[in-house]
């Protein structure tokens, strides 16, 4: 069964266009590591919460919108070894594909509010 990587950011609205430019590029990388499919999506309709919710989440200021995007690979053991490639890149920035430097392609967000994490699918219906 795939492994799914997920993803919540506060991206300037202003941005918008950037992130998009910046995800084009990053996630080329992904697609060429392995993963099935990279999904980027925009705020449309987040609503406010009580205790929690998606703005809360990422601290989203008032002129940000809150991204939610995800990874999907076909196997845990495909993301491991494409995290372990983008690790040695962090360790090696010389060796690093130019799409991952962020002088080259800059987050046109605010990275330390990202939220992201790997998930098993228990459950998986399609049409």
């Amino acid at each position: 069964m795939s492994y799914i990587d997920g993803f919540v950011i506060a991206c300037p609205k202003a941005n918008k266009d950037k992130f998009i430019e910046h995800a084009k590029m990053g996630d080329s990388v992904f697609m060429e590591l392995g993963a099935l499919r990279v999904v980027e999506c925009w705020g449309d309709d987040i609503h406010e919460g009580h205790t929690t919710d998606f703005r809360m989440a990422v601290k989203a200021e008032e002129d940000e919108e809150v991204l939610f995007s995800w990874i999907e690979w076909p196997d845990k053991a495909t993301r491991e070894a494409a995290m372990a490639t983008m690790t040695k890149w962090m360790n090696d920035p010389s060796k690093a594909d130019p799409r991952m430097d962020p002088e080259k392609n800059p987050m046109p967000f605010d990275g330390k509010r990202l939220i992201f994490g790997g998930f098993t699918p228990v459950l998986d219906l399609k049409q």
